[in-house]
């Protein structure tokens, strides 16, 4: 049987963590910055994790 190939565009944006989970960056902070405010584009900076009901699919798209 074939391996399963990773998705490419999986790979470009979540990254597992050594605990096991998986970071990804956070949305909406690309453009039509204007209306919103300075602590909204802030916490947009951060990056976040995966929500533990998105992991199982995440995983599978990662191939891990």
């Amino acid at each position: 049987m074939p391996k399963i190939r990773t998705r490419s565009s999986a790979k470009k944006r979540f990254f597992p963590n050594a605990g096991k989970k998986i970071k990804r960056e956070k949305a909406y902070g690309s453009h039509i910055l204007t209306k919103k405010s300075t602590k909204r584009k802030r916490n947009l900076r951060k990056s976040d994790l995966v929500s533990p009901t998105e992991v199982r699919r995440v995983k599978k798209m990662l191939g891990i």
